[in-house]
């Protein structure tokens, strides 16, 4: 959403200054940080709605940064790093990051994710205030999410995931379609980023993430919400 606040934390200056100019001629406010300790203390202050962060920093590294906000914060974040391991890409979501870009990369294709990452956020909820399966309860007005009785904690590209999936259940979602509705447009073909969130998504609502009851595979086919 143009004229949100975007936090950008990266040591490499040069980068900084054409990623805001970018971000700048696309509407967004744009505050900088070159290292995460003062990214953390601006994120705190300034309560952006969206942090670009770099992994690969001196002193406090991007993982131990993403640490420190998400102790305090559900704010979304995109991890930028030169590192594409498929290791690199579990940590960052498993640390709640909410999109993983590999440099080099596009300005515009960043640019882009930004805006669905930020959308993606504030999305208005579904016209059904509640639904309860087994253990498991969501609220969409609230968008929140219990287990037992116990409040789960999801980023907001969880809490979306399993939103889109509850609003069919019953029915296979092909991975393809939720790449769309979830993640927009820009991502087509990725359906890495499906894999890595239903992942995600599991260890945190299902009792036994290895034998799910409320997401279930149907494998060649997509995911089923039950």
């Amino acid at each position: 959403m143009t004229g949100s606040t975007i936090l950008l934390i990266d040591d490499d200056a040069t980068l900084r200054e054409l990623l805001a100019a970018q971000l700048h001629t696309a509407g967004y406010h744009v505050l900088e940080a070159s290292d995460g300790s003062s990214g953390v203390r601006l994120a705190a202050e300034a309560s952006p709605a969206l942090i670009v962060l770099d992994v690969m920093m001196p002193g406090m590294s991007g993982w131990e940064v993403c640490e420190r906000l998400r102790e305090r914060s559900r704010v979304p974040i995109i991890l930028l790093t030169a590192k594409g391991e498929e290791f690199d890409k579990l940590r960052g979501f498993r640390l709640g990051v909410d999109d993983y870009v590999t440099k080099p990369f596009s300005f515009a294709e960043l640019v882009a994710r930004v805006g669905a990452v930020i959308n993606r956020a504030q999305l208005a909820p579904v016209s059904t205030q509640h639904l309860t399966s087994g253990d498991l309860t969501i609220d969409f007005d609230q968008k929140h999410v219990t287990v037992a009785g116990h409040p789960i904690d999801l980023t907001p590209t969880e809490y979306r995931l399993l939103e889109t999936l509850a609003r069919h259940p019953q029915r296979t979602v092909p991975a393809e379609t939720l790449l769309t509705e979830v993640w927009g447009p820009e991502y087509a073909g990725e359906v890495e980023h499906v894999k890595h969130y239903i992942w995600t998504l599991r260890s945190k609502i299902e009792t036994d993430p290895g034998d799910p009851k409320h997401i279930v595979t149907e494998r060649g086919f997509g995911y089923r919400f039950e």
